[in-house]
């Protein structure tokens, strides 16, 4: 995993965390522009993990970047 997606997973992590969804909203539409049904696809896969880790965050955005 770059360390660029590293970041990024790790802010959207914390995010997600602190229970922020609208500013988890808005760092994925400046990070990919995704579109707002991907951005709660996202953050509802992250907040159903029993423990947000940075890999599987990235995972996660990954894998839904390949499909927009």
């Amino acid at each position: 995993m770059s360390s660029i997606w590293e970041h990024h997973a790790k802010h959207l992590g914390e995010l997600v965390n602190a229970k922020d969804e609208l500013q988890a909203h808005l760092f994925l539409e400046q990070l990919m522009l995704f579109p707002v049904d991907i951005q709660d696809k996202i953050i509802s896969e992250i907040s159903s993990m029993s423990s947000c880790k940075t890999e599987d965050i990235s995972l996660i955005i990954s894998f839904y970047a390949s499909r927009v």
